[in-house]
């Protein structure tokens, strides 16, 4: 019996396909590019290793033996440093992190999703809403539609743009989709199964922390440990606007990348003709008119609310 030797485990193949990406990174780079002298005389295409870490502010040895695939730690913050040192791209730094194993602290400031043609197509879908999400069910982007129906994320905190937060701690939200019963366990349950290959992320920790802290309704449906796949099927979302009244939408997705629960559009397409045509109406009316009906009506279910208090 001849014994061969052991096949290489995931952690050292993610550390030699990092490492080979640096190099590939950093041997594209030229001096002048990161405002460095150059030389007449270099053995090695782009930038030397001292030089990348003399840039990032990290040892010379340590980023050499990061580039020679050794177990050595790598932390966010260190990577962040070596991507903008080596003037990585959205795609690239994604790439990097995803190698490293290591939550991006600064993921989707810049999303590669919401470019101008998917900004396009937004446009197009009116007056059906649309918005881009993520796998962790942030909103990124969004049409005219979605905030004559929903409201405008825009007015939220970055941090609350989340469908999870939006569904138990907008007003709104909480009070008009009239399936929450129903809605709120099964969102719970695809967040957690999208958030399996995330459990360590702080992107994906943290609306779950915030809410589990400020949110009894949130923790009883969290710690059901349920999990569920992403279905499509009709919501009933009551508009604030009283002349538009019941709205039945089933939400259908387009997804922009090849990955499983990755960034997708998601339009909410009328589900009978009476939403259609109300859909219409709500596009043609004038927004000044409309928008103080809403403060109108919002008033009202804020005075009612402190009337009846907590609980």
């Amino acid at each position: 019996m001849t014994v061969g030797t052991p096949a290489a485990t995931t952690a050292e193949v993610r550390r030699a396909e990092l490492a080979a990406f640096l190099r590939s990174r950093r041997e594209r780079i030229t001096p002048d590019q990161v405002g460095l002298p150059g030389t007449a005389r270099r053995r090695t295409p782009g930038l030397r290793r001292e030089e990348v870490a003399h840039l990032a502010s990290v040892g010379i040895t340590w980023y050499t033996w990061l580039e020679q695939g050794r177990a050595i730690n790598v932390s966010a913050g260190v990577l962040d440093a070596i991507a903008r040192a080596l003037l990585m791209d959205p795609t690239e730094r994604a790439h990097a992190f995803a190698l490293a194993g290591t939550a991006d602290p600064r993921a989707e400031t810049m999303s590669p999703a919401v470019t101008p043609t998917v900004l396009r197509m937004l446009r197009r879908l009116e007056p059906y809403p649309a918005e881009v999400k993520n796998a962790r069910y942030d909103v990124l982007a969004h049409n005219r539609a979605y905030v004559d129906v929903f409201g405008d994320p825009a007015e939220l905190d970055p941090a609350h743009r989340n469908a999870l937060w939006m569904m138990f701690m907008n007003d709104r939200w909480r009070v008009r989709f009239l399936d929450r019963d129903v809605m709120l366990p099964e969102l719970i349950a695809k967040y957690r199964k999208a958030m399996a290959e995330h459990v360590a992320d702080p992107a994906w920790k943290a609306p779950v922390d915030e809410l589990l802290a400020v949110c009894p309704e949130f923790r009883e449906l969290w710690e059901r440990r349920e999990v569920a796949s992403m279905v499509s099927h009709v919501k009933r979302y009551e508009h604030v606007d009283p002349e538009i009244g019941l709205l039945n939408l089933e939400h259908r997705h387009m997804w922009l990348a090849p990955e499983t629960g990755a960034y997708r559009v998601v339009a909410y397409v009328p589900a009978d003709d009476e939403t259609e045509e109300r859909l219409e109406r709500l596009a043609r009316v004038e927004r000044v008119e409309r928008a103080a009906r809403v403060e109108r009506v919002e008033r009202v279910e804020r005075a009612a609310r402190v009337a009846v208090g907590p609980g």
